[in-house]
């Protein structure tokens, strides 16, 4: 072969090879940690004492609907890191998540490398990845069939005209901080917009606190607001992406906020199609009833609401 020839073979294997090295790593919303025995009490008892063994802090449970239980836990490094950006917050938590097949139970848990990239953090939270992976093991990762890069992830929106990371809704306003984490926390308890409380957590050295809220759907213009209403038709796969729930509400200063359903439910499911049988189509009225649900719950009200 002649030198040239011979040059420009070995070039081109270096770019192919360099091509293969800086393929931009594809990731997925879940990992399923392990099936197990037919026993929700064991599976989640056994995950707890895993769990806080590990180093996380169980700050919430709850089961949404029948054989499902989702647990909500968080520790230094995920508060940490979540405080370094704005509205970092909402990856402060992280879900496991238990469902009874009537076989087995799945043990499953958000990925926090996906949820850092979303909720465009400072880090990728590898370090708590790796930690729930030791607690709880690591069987696949799923929840989108090619996944998404980490790129793609941090400009996310599902289609043209849909809502970015940024397009948060604003719920209700106060005098101030401590004056929205009451307001909100009483409209909780009291069970406004049909919701019932989950957890909450306070990042440390700021005015910033995250309330997660179990959406019951139990009134009129909320009703496909529920947890239950909308997994029913969108987590429709063999192995459920539980940890889509619970929705949050953010206290930010003297602003309560949340993430637009559009984005929220997309960022869980972003294989969804738009049309069809478990579609977005099959959920159209979700968001503005999320939209009422969570303006109540975080004590704004609504239009025709009395004052």
């Amino acid at each position: 072969m002649k030198p040239m020839k011979l040059a420009f073979a070995g070039v081109l294997a270096l770019l192919l090879s360099t091509g293969a090295v800086q393929a931009e790593e594809m990731i997925k919303p879940f990992v399923l940690a392990d099936n197990q025995g037919a026993d929700m009490a064991t599976a989640v008892s056994s995950a707890k004492q895993k769990l806080t063994d590990a180093g996380f802090e169980i700050v919430g449970e709850y089961s949404p609907y029948a054989n499902a239980t989702i647990m909500v836990v968080t520790n230094d490094t995920l508060k940490n890191t979540a405080a370094k950006t704005d509205y970092g917050v909402f990856g402060a938590a992280q879900r496991v998540t238990f469902y009874n097949t009537g076989d087995n139970v799945q043990v499953a848990y958000t990925n926090p490398v996906y949820l850092a990239h979303a909720y465009r953090l400072d880090g990728d939270l590898a370090a708590v990845a790796a930690q729930l992976e030791g607690a709880l093991g690591k069987q696949q990762t799923y929840g989108s069939k090619k996944g998404l890069s980490k790129d793609d992830l941090r400009d996310y929106q599902y289609k043209w005209l849909m809502p970015y990371f940024y397009d948060r809704l604003s719920l209700a306003d106060y005098n101030s901080y401590q004056d929205a984490v009451n307001g909100v926390e009483a409209s909780i308890a009291a069970g406004k917009g049909g919701v019932k409380p989950v957890y909450r957590i306070d990042l440390p050295g700021q005015e910033v606190s995250v309330f997660g809220v179990n959406i019951l759907g139990n009134s009129g213009d909320t009703e496909c607001a529920g947890d239950q209403y909308i997994m029913e038709r969108i987590d429709f796969k063999e192995i459920k992406s539980l940890g889509h729930l619970p929705y949050e509400i953010v206290v930010k200063g003297k602003k309560a906020y949340a993430l637009r359903a559009e984005f929220r439910i997309a960022i869980s499911f972003p294989d969804l199609s738009m049309m069809g049988s478990n579609s977005f189509a099959s959920i159209m009225c979700a968001p503005s009833a999320i939209e009422a649900a969570l303006t109540r719950a975080a004590g704004g009200k609504m239009g025709g609401d009395e004052w």
